[in-house]
This record gives C-alpha cells, sequence and structure tokens, in this order.
C-alpha cells in the first residue's frame, strides 16, 4: 500500500498557509482573497470578458489551496452568462490534503458555500488528471497533479485568460521558464489574457519570448507592481448550439447523454431494445479497474476512468450495493504484479491494500489465496444508473445514416424512413457498432452471468468473481468468442458454478440445491483491448469496446468523446486520448504499408 505523502504545507502562527518545500506563502497576508480579485480576476479582465459567451475557458499554474478557484467559481455564480459554460484547468505537483485545504480556506467565510462545493469533492493524490464537476454553476475543473510542462503539453484545451501563480521566480523558477511559458502560449485562445502577481525579469522575459505584450499595472499590497499579460489575435466565432442524437442505450449511451447534459447539451437517444437491453442489463455490475503492471498509458487510463466512475457513482449514491472488491492471487506472479501497483501513483493513497492469506479467508469465511483489496471498487445497479442519466429513450431502430446536405446526419431505419435529424451522432451500440460503422474493429464476446437468490457473499474477483446484489449474488461469466447467441443455457451456469467452486467452494457448496438464472449479453471487445471513444469525421462520434468493464470506464470517456464534440477541453491527457482514438488501427496499418512499400 503507498502510504499518503507528508503535507506540503504548513500553518504559521496567524495560520497562513506556507509551503515546506519552497518557504513560501500561499497568499498575502494582507489578504488572500483580495489579492486574489485584484490580481488574477481583475487582472485577466473578468467577470466583463465572458459577457455573452458560452464558453469560457480559465488555465492556472498553482492550485495550491484552492482559492483562485474557489473566488473565480464565485464570480462565475453571480455573472455567469445565459447558458454559459465554464471550463477551469489547473496544475499542482505536490496537492494539499481536504483537511489543509479546509484549515487554509476557512480564513474566507465571506466564499464560504463555494469553498464547501469544492471541498465536497477535493481533489485527490494520485498522479494525473482528476475532474471535478459543478454542475449546478455550469462549471467543471481538471485538476493536472503532475509537473507543469508534462500537464500543459498533455492538456488540449485553449484558455482565454491564464491564473499564473506559481510561487515566486526566486524560489521555484521552474515555473516560470521559457519553454513553460511557451506551452501556455500554446495553449492559450487568441486574444487570451494571463495575469501575475510577479513582475520578476525571469517571468517577463519567459512570456514576452512566447509572444506575449506586457503591461505593468500597480501591485497589491505590498507588491508595488503586478502584471497583466496578452496575446495577440480575435477570438473565432462561437458554433451554434447543436442537435444531437446518441444510437444506443446502454451504459456508453447512458454516461454520453450525462456528459452532454453537464454541457448544457440534450441529446435524443434511440435504442430499438429499450434501455439496457444489452450487456448493461445485469441485475449488478462490478466497477474495478484493470490491473496492468506496466504502469504505461494503458494502466493510467483504466487508473483514471476508475477513479472517476466511483466518483460519481458515489454522488449518485443510490445505486451502490457494496464497497470494496477483493482481487485473489490466481497465479504466481500476481504477489509481485499486485505489490508493483499497489506501491505506484496511480491510485489513491491507501486504496489498494495487499492482504495475506490470513486475510481474505478471515473476510470470505473459507481458506482462500493472498490478494489485493480494491478499498473503493463498487458493485452498482445498472438499471437505476441508465435510467438517471437517460430517463427517455426513444424506440427507434437505427439502420443506416446518410448525410444530410449542408451537414450533419438523417438516421433512417431498415425500411429508410427517417428516425431523427442531427447535426452530431454518436454510436454507442456495443457489439452491434459494425452496422453504422463498416470499419469498426470489435469482435463480440458472450457472457453469461448467473445469479442466486437468498445467498449473499463479498465481492471477489479472480478471473472470474463473485458479487453481492439487493437480493442474493451473482457469478462468472463465460467468455466465448464470436457467439453472439443470448438465450441462457444450462450448461453454462453450470460453468459458472465450477469456476466458483475451484476458488471459492464453500460459497459454492451453499449453492447446491439452489436454482440458478443464468443472463447472457454480447460484449464489445477491440484487437488491442482498449476502448474506443472518439471522432470519426463529419459530426460522427464513438464510444465503444468497453469489454467488460463499461461500468468503470463509460462515464470519463463520454466526458472525453462529448467535449471533442462540443469543442470544451476534454478530461483526458493527450497520451491517453491518442490510445483510445478510433483512427489508431487503419492509422497502423497505413503505416505498415508505408514502411513495407518504402523496402
Amino acid at each position: 500500500m503507498r502510504p499518503a505523502p507528508p503535507s506540503p504545507v504548513s500553518f504559521d502562527a496567524d495560520g497562513l498557509p506556507r509551503s515546506r518545500r519552497f518557504g513560501d506563502v500561499y497568499f498575502s497576508r494582507e489578504g488572500g482573497l483580495a489579492e486574489t480579485r485584484a490580481v488574477f480576476l481583475a487582472g485577466c479582465g473578468l467577470p466583463e470578458r465572458w459577457t455573452g459567451r458560452r464558453r469560457f475557458v480559465v488555465g492556472e499554474l498553482g492550485f495550491g489551496t484552492g482559492l483562485n478557484i474557489v473566488a473565480l467559481l464565485e464570480l462565475w455564480r453571480a455573472n455567469r452568462p445565459p447558458g454559459g459554460q465554464l471550463s477551469i484547468f489547473s496544475v499542482e505537483a505536490e496537492p494539499l490534503g481536504a483537511d489543509d485545504a479546509r484549515r487554509a480556506l476557512a480564513a474566507f467565510p465571506e466564499i464560504a458555500p463555494v469553498a464547501e462545493l469544492l471541498l465536497s469533492q477535493w481533489p485527490g493524490q494520485r498522479a494525473g488528471f482528476h475532474r471535478l464537476e459543478f454542475r449546478d454553476l455550469g462549471a467543471t475543473l481538471d485538476l493536472a497533479v503532475m509537473d507543469a510542462e508534462a500537464a500543459l503539453a498533455a492538456w488540449d484545451g485553449r484558455a482565454d485568460a491564464w491564473f499564473l501563480d506559481g510561487f515566486a521566480p526566486a524560489v521555484n523558477p521552474g515555473m516560470w521558464t521559457d519553454a513553460l511559458m511557451a506551452l501556455v502560449a500554446a495553449r492559450s485562445a487568441p486574444g487570451a489574457i494571463a495575469a501575475s502577481y510577479t513582475v520578476a525579469g525571469q517571468a517577463r522575459r519567459a512570456l514576452a519570448a512566447a509572444g506575449f505584450a506586457l503591461a505593468r499595472q500597480p501591485g497589491f499590497g505590498g507588491k508595488r507592481e503586478r502584471l497583466e499579460a496578452c496575446l495577440p489575435g480575435a477570438l473565432a466565432p462561437e458554433r451554434a448550439r447543436p442537435r444531437v442524437a446518441i444510437v444506443g442505450a446502454g451504459i456508453a449511451g447512458a454516461a454520453l447523454a450525462r456528459a452532454l447534459a453537464v454541457h448544457g447539451v440534450a441529446a435524443l437517444t434511440l435504442d430499438a431494445a429499450g434501455p439496457g437491453a444489452g450487456a448493461s442489463g445485469n441485475v449488478a455490475a462490478l466497477v474495478t479497474p484493470r490491473l496492468d503492471a506496466g504502469l504505461g498509458a494503458a494502466a493510467q487510463l483504466h487508473a483514471q476512468a476508475f477513479d472517476r466512475a466511483v466518483r460519481i457513482y458515489q454522488a449518485m449514491g443510490a445505486p451502490i450495493v457494496v464497497r470494496g472488491v477483493l482481487q485473489l492471487e490466481a497465479g504466481p506472479r500476481d504477489a509481485l504484479r499486485f505489490a508493483k501497483i499497489a506501491a505506484s501513483d496511480l491510485f489513491e493513497p491507501g486504496e489498494l491494500v495487499l492482504m495475506d492469506a490470513g486475510e481474505t479467508s478471515a473476510l470470505l469465511g473459507e481458506p482462500s489465496p493472498p490478494g489485493l483489496m480494491l478499498t473503493r471498487a463498487l458493485v452498482v445497479e445498472p438499471a437505476q444508473i441508465l435510467h438517471v442519466w437517460m430517463p427517455d429513450v426513444l424506440p427507434g431502430a437505427v439502420a443506416r445514416l446518410e448525410r444530410r446536405e449542408g451537414g450533419g446526419w438523417r438516421l433512417l431505419d431498415a425500411n429508410g424512413l427517417l428516425c431523427i435529424e442531427a447535426d452530431l451522432v454518436f454510436l454507442a451500440t456495443g457489439a452491434d457498432l459494425a452496422r453504422l460503422w463498416s470499419g469498426a474493429p470489435i469482435q463480440p464476446v458472450r457472457g453469461q452471468l448467473t445469479e442466486a437468490l437468498g445467498v449473499t457473499t463479498s465481492a471477489a474477483a479472480w478471473g472470474a468473481y463473485v458479487g453481492p446484489t439487493r437480493d442474493g449474488l451473482m457469478f462468472g461469466a463465460t467468455h466465448d468468442r464470436d457467439d453472439t447467441d443470448t438465450a441462457p443455457r444450462a450448461e453454462d451456469d453450470q460453468r459458472n458454478l465450477a469456476a466458483l467452486s475451484a476458488r471459492r467452494p464453500r460459497l459454492a457448496a451453499q449453492l447446491a440445491g439452489s436454482p440458478l438464472a443464468g443472463r447472457a449479453s454480447i460484449r464489445a471487445t477491440t484487437p488491442d483491448h482498449l476502448p474506443l471513444a472518439g471522432a470519426l469525421g463529419d459530426g460522427l462520434f464513438v464510444l465503444g469496446g468497453l469489454g467488460a468493464r463499461g461500468f468503470a470506464l463509460a462515464p470519463l470517456l463520454a466526458e472525453h468523446v462529448a467535449a471533442l464534440a462540443l469543442g470544451a477541453p476534454s478530461p483526458l491527457p493527450a497520451p491517453l486520448a491518442a490510445i483510445v482514438a478510433p483512427g489508431r488501427f487503419a492509422a497502423k496499418r497505413q503505416r505498415i504499408a508505408s514502411r513495407t512499400k518504402a523496402l
């Protein structure tokens, strides 16, 4: 288990937070909130610069206590344009814990209600991007817990305003380098304004070299001057709000509907069989990450998606059956694999707990091998999630897509009759993707899950899995490639029972003579076992290939796809977006063909 890192902050006798590493204060002794409002909010021309805008993007270097973001959200709440959406991106290499942040922000009771909105979903300390959502305010925050250069290189947004709030160049020169300010410029919209409390020569030279025009302004408190920097250029006109259709009403379609609604866009969802008719319709679902000891991009994707899914489901509350899933060792290499993953920074400190055989046996009530407890993993009820995110599904069987003259799409049924017209179309049809996207790299995999009533257990996985439902337990599942028959099979229930007996014999014995109910559905997998999430071109988007981890992957990937479609910053770092891009297989084939031709 990775322990929590030491707190990066100390508090002086007056309660002022100070960085242990840099020895500098997080905000002014003369009044941190007043400084934020003068230097960053007024310095970036807010709120006037977002007047009449449907989307406004703010970037920040130096998240710290979150004070700047709370002040920004408070100003946005009071001056939000009708239907406006605020996207915030911030960077922090040494994040504070929630208790330290609460102590620091308590000094400003006048913004306590908004501060509590941030504190109630305070981001964690795992490496990578963290998304926070302020639905009632029409705002999102993506916090990058990593080095600033890596964070900006991985972000796909373009900021209209920048809060440059790293510690002073004299103590933290790495936050004011030419390379970093060049990235700030590259991640800026035309006409963007960057504001800073410092006018140090290093900061001015780096910003000027990046193309910013500089202006010194009267400083705050004991500082004589502050800095405003502007990029040349004019804003591009905003696009009209699109008409959106989603095809498919499983977890992928539901997550897309949710993600679009966060942006203020209502989508029409079509599915001939109704919500949860396919693989998303099981009585319960595990929300667990794929445990990849390579710790590369795929491992990072699963860790970030898992964290986002858990946060979203916990905010919903009702659909959670149980918290905590035990991953049992299934082979001789698992002990080292689990230890490496638990010690990594991909997950929150304390989130993955190594357990010896005595501990797992005590938990499960029968002799068991060692394992890894995923303390935040969940078992959820799919039906409630789908209903909340996607309350209305149109009974439409879309058989064909036809480009509309002037842009957009016509969705037609098998008889060529029009189902709906839309500017943007999202394909979320699982194993059936190839019907509407001829190049879909999808392989169907039949899986049968078995349910038993009246017996309960802790959730555990070892290749197969078992978990509680509201009325009993579920276990399975079979895995048969290229089999698309969804009729339940008694022999598959017995296969599942045999897999359960191999690892949980006492539990399996309790089921002797109990009626078993099987449910079969078709999962969608890809050749590299990674999802498909992104643009297909001409206003067509896809979310699919989620395999057996749809409820863990779909929420974050849907937010990524919705952001691409609407021109908003994605919560997914660029390297992770690349490994789920739907065109990756075609691009790989083209590279191979080019190399072959060159030979």
